[in-house]
């Protein structure tokens, strides 16, 4: 007993059907994988990202990051009460803004240290640290500077 010539035509003819659907299903499932690709991808490069923004010093201590401030605003008056004092001594000027034109250097390298910090607590106190010695050195600057005058003053009489 053979099968009938038509029961072969029926099989042949599903099985050029799924020849024909295979590679459809094919390209459905590589075009799906390659769009969670492209998302996961994406998602990484936004968490990287985020995770290498510019880190704060509130990000990692509120008490440090007041310090911060308070010793900003300080260094900014002194500054500019130094700046008034810069035309009757402008060598003197020069050599006190080397000094602070370095002290910022190093305050600015350790804020680009501090994301990849392994310790960031102790890059921020540093960053506090430097903050009070620029404060301190201004004030030295300050008295300085009044002393020089002072001399001045007395010397003209």
């Amino acid at each position: 007993m053979e099968p009938s010539a038509g029961l072969w035509a029926k099989i042949e003819q599903e099985l050029d059907n799924k020849k024909k659907k295979k590679p459809v299903k094919l390209y459905l499932w590589m075009s799906a994988a390659a769009a969670i690709v492209v998302v996961f991808g994406l998602a990484w490069l936004y968490v990287g990202k985020l995770q290498n923004k510019d880190l704060e010093i509130a990000d990692v201590s509120a008490s440090y990051a007041k310090k911060d401030v308070h010793f900003a605003g300080l260094i900014t008056e002194k500054r500019d009460s130094l700046a008034i004092f810069a035309a009757a001594n402008p060598e003197l000027y020069k050599k006190f803004t080397a000094d602070l034109k370095k002290l910022d250097e190093d305050y600015e390298r350790l804020k680009t240290e501090l994301p990849s910090s392994p310790n960031q607590t102790f890059v921020v106190k540093a960053m506090v640290k430097n903050r009070e010695i620029q404060l301190q050195l201004l004030k030295q600057q300050l008295l300085i500077i009044n002393q020089v005058d002072d001399y001045k003053r007395v010397n003209q009489i």
